[in-house]
């Protein structure tokens, strides 16, 4: 899903309402990817980074995000007959996000059908987020799936980070953030 948009604009307003000045939505290509906690810290200029304020401002950003999360986000273009090809010939599809669970799960319901889909991960208390391998890791296990038979596909340098931390093979779309 391209998101950026939805994103950038949602931070922005934090921003804005917190006396900062608001970001190009390009600045955001580098500012996700590693949750909202992250995206927060980056958007936020230096001298505003306490830990007060980025825990204020990321409760404002949860609850921004969760007003605009759909506003323009989109599938990218040719990927749901992708998705569907691909299930139709029986490869199992899984998402591992950094978003939180709910909202990952909310977004796959609202854009995909959630039954082309093995497994929806989101970010969980207790569990690393990406880059970490762990969820992908445990997600092969589980499925006794080896590694020469799997693909991490993303669209950020997160995701390329990730792939090549679980060793598999890793495709970096050039399309996505």
């Amino acid at each position: 899903l391209n998101t950026l948009d939805d994103l950038a604009d949602s931070m922005n307003q934090v921003l804005q309402d917190n006396n900062h000045p608001p970001h190009p939505v390009q600045a955001y290509r580098y500012f996700v990817g590693q949750g909202m906690e992250a995206l927060v810290r980056q958007a936020l200029p230096p001298e505003a980074r306490s830990s007060d304020h980025i825990q204020r401002c990321l409760r404002e950003m949860q609850a921004s995000y969760a007003r605009n999360w759909a506003k323009t986000t989109t599938p990218y273009p040719g990927i749901e007959p992708m998705l569907h090809e691909l299930h139709a010939r029986g490869v199992r599809l899984n998402i591992v996000s950094n978003k939180p669970q709910p909202n990952t799960e909310e977004a796959v319901a609202h854009f995909f059908n959630p039954d082309l889909f093995d497994t929806i991960v989101g970010a969980r208390e207790g569990t690393p987020k990406k880059p970490d391998p762990t969820v992908v890791l445990e997600l092969m296990r589980s499925f006794g799936a080896p590694k020469e038979r799997c693909v991490f596909v993303g669209d950020s340098a997160v995701d390329a980070r990730t792939g090549r931390a679980a060793a598999i093979f890793t495709v970096g779309v050039l399309w996505g953030f």
